[in-house]
């Protein structure tokens, strides 16, 4: 069976919910600890090769470049143990295909420490294959501690700078924004050794290390849309962290990378605290107040999700049976007179579309027909206005798209002619979003269509798939920034439409409503270790408030991984969400549907 026949067949937190509510009444306290009223202070002094920080919540040691020491200053806690600075590399230059070249004294060079101010210390760095320096900074108001890193050399291609943090507490466990929030140890499988680039996969520029009762965090209060990334740990060693600032690409010539500031702090209970200052920082650095305050009530009554819904009326019979309409969300994917994934932008509904829509609507459910943000067929004739800004590779400058046939993936014809003579291929490139003539195309063409269907919600696909490239600056704009626009300008067409999209993060929870999100790694089949991924709905926790998360494939319940895979999607604050058939799995629903349908209906 092929990907998309896969998806045409297999096409409890409710309402607001705890986790929701708890996020709305989270403290918002400036500092992360119970002392942040009071006595604020902050200090740096250079002791000979070290930088001494002392505040109001905190203090540290760094030694060329590693923090080696950093403790609560209410408890006495420390976090950071046995690093050793002369056996590895605070600073290195990230080049392609994630070659690291240490700033360091591998070679011959040196590690230099100057005072700044009475609260800023910087270490210069001067090595055989590259130079930098990294300030460090103390926050008087917060006793936050501030980091910011940069490195160059006369090598081009320089793609990232990389700060490296080692001797983390080995009871710590990481709590970060992958696949909508996981808390897991360090050493875990899951996570060991891996890269994570912001916002494809690390969802919000945030860490936190969470201890029994305490723990710190970092993040960056970027709005800016730098690219960035965290890599956790290595082949060699599990409690360590790297935190990259990426150059824009292209990188071809690129000398150097930085200009991020990475904010370091300590906290008290668990990482609700830590999370919650960071969601009152993004609704501030983004105004979402205003975007939460225009979002309709009724997309928090929405009790119950389909996605890949057939469109069988049939469906829609058996639902109302068992669920108000109104509380009903049905991602509708094969509307189209063009086959699935195939001919974008084209928009036209087929007669049947109109009809289940038409009886769908008249019985107040929620249809969310099925449109692509980015992807377009190059077999399309606005293809020749749009081939110029088509997503290249940061790497390899490639063509970056997909194509799906005979159940395997081919990738993107780097063909001229093979790219518009393969449609039965599914052959998709992807359009930069920044490019306004796209976002204008693409609105024309969705504008028309949920005028034509009197549609209240659309969703628009690969939403999530925003990140650094060749050509990341189009109309002065990165991708991200650009798909922001894209979502925002698609929520504003007509008299407004509430926007679905696929994938959850910090950028496009801002114009989004619905979300259909994916599980660890586990986009079609679910990985080895899934269950251990429960337990923290981290991005519900942050986003919720503006963006709900619907489930997305191998939510049928007919086996054991299913149930799993619906369970967790539940566990991690989504609506209830099932993949059906026909109505037979709603009028003779196994076990796990019935969970659902139970879920929805309390």
């Amino acid at each position: 069976m092929n990907r998309r026949d896969f998806l045409k067949t297999t096409s409890g937190a409710i309402a607001m919910g705890p986790l929701a509510a708890a996020a709305a009444s989270a403290t918002e306290s400036p500092s992360g600890t119970a002392s942040a009223g009071a006595n604020k202070y902050a200090t740096v002094r250079v002791d000979k090769d070290r930088i001494r920080v002392e505040t109001h919540t905190l203090s540290a040691v760094f030694i060329k470049g590693f923090l080696t020491s950093l403790k609560c200053r209410s408890t006495g806690e420390e976090f950071i143990q046995g690093v050793k600075p002369d056996t590895s590399a605070a600073l290195e230059l990230i080049y392609r295909s994630d070659e690291r070249v240490p700033v360091d004294l591998r070679k011959y060079g040196s590690i230099v420490t100057h005072p700044v101010s009475d609260q800023s210390a910087e270490i210069v760095f001067n090595s055989w294959d590259g130079d930098g320096v990294i300030l460090v900074s103390a926050d008087p108001e917060t006793g936050s501690l501030w980091v910011e890193p940069s490195a160059f050399s006369s090598r081009p291609g320089v793609r990232a700078c990389r700060w490296n943090l080692e001797g983390l507490r080995s009871d710590l466990n990481l709590v970060a924004p992958f696949f909508q929030g996981i808390k897991l140890p360090l050493e875990d499988p899951l996570i060991r050794n891996s890269h994570w680039g912001w916002p494809f996969f690390w969802e919000a520029g945030l860490a936190i290390l969470q201890g029994k009762t305490s723990g710190f965090w970092i993040h960056t209060q970027d709005n800016r849309y730098h690219y960035k990334a965290l890599q956790v740990g290595s082949a060699s060693a599990a409690n360590q962290l790297g935190l990259d600032m990426e150059a824009f690409g292209p990188i071809d010539n690129n000398l150097s990378a930085g200009g991020l500031v990475w904010r370091l702090n300590v906290y008290d209970g668990d990482w609700t605290v830590p999370a919650g200052q960071y969601r009152q920082w993004l609704w501030d650095a983004y105004h979402l107040r205003t975007d939460e305050q225009k979002r309709p009530a009724w997309i928090h009554d929405v009790k119950f999700a389909i996605s890949w819904c057939p469109g069988d009326t049939g469906i829609l019979d058996a639902l109302a049976k068992r669920l108000d309409p109104k509380r009903v969300l049905l991602h509708y994917p094969n509307w189209r007179t063009d086959p699935y994934d195939e001919n974008y932008p084209a928009y036209v509904p087929s007669e049947a579309a109109r009809k289940f829509i038409a009886k769908g609507q008249s019985m107040g459910f929620r249809v969310m027909p099925h449109f692509n943000a980015i992807d377009m067929d190059p077999s399309h004739p606005s293809y020749a206005f749009l081939r110029d800004f088509q997503y290249r590779g940061i790497d390899r400058q490639d063509l970056r798209g997909w194509s799906w046939y005979e159940g395997r993936g081919l990738g993107v014809p780097e063909s001229n002619a093979s790219r518009q003579f393969n449609r039965d291929k599914k052959v998709m490139v992807k359009i930069h979003p920044g490019l306004g003539f796209w976002r204008s195309l693409l609105g024309r063409n969705i504008r028309e269509a949920a005028q034509g269907l009197g549609l209240e919600t659309v969703f628009i696909d690969v939403t999530l798939v925003s990140h650094n490239l060749h050509n990341c600056f189009i109309d002065a704009t990165t991708p991200t920034e650009g798909m922001n626009k894209l979502i925002r300008h698609v929520a504003s067409l007509g008299s407004g439409l509430v926007v679905g999209g696929e994938g959850l993060n910090e950028i496009t929870m801002q114009g989004q409503s619905f979300a259909q999100a994916h599980l660890f790694k586990s986009w079609q089949t679910s990985t080895d270790g899934l269950e251990r991924t429960k337990g923290c709905p981290l991005n519900e926790f942050l986003f919720g408030r503006l963006c709900r998360t619907i489930g997305y494939s191998g939510l049928s319940g007919r086996n054991a991984s299913e149930e799993l895979r619906m369970n967790l999607h539940v566990d991690h604050g989504a609506i209830p969400t099932i993949t059906l058939r026909s109505a037979a799995d709603i009028e003779n629903p196994n076990a796990a549907v019935q969970r659902m349908l139970d879920l929805a209906g309390s």
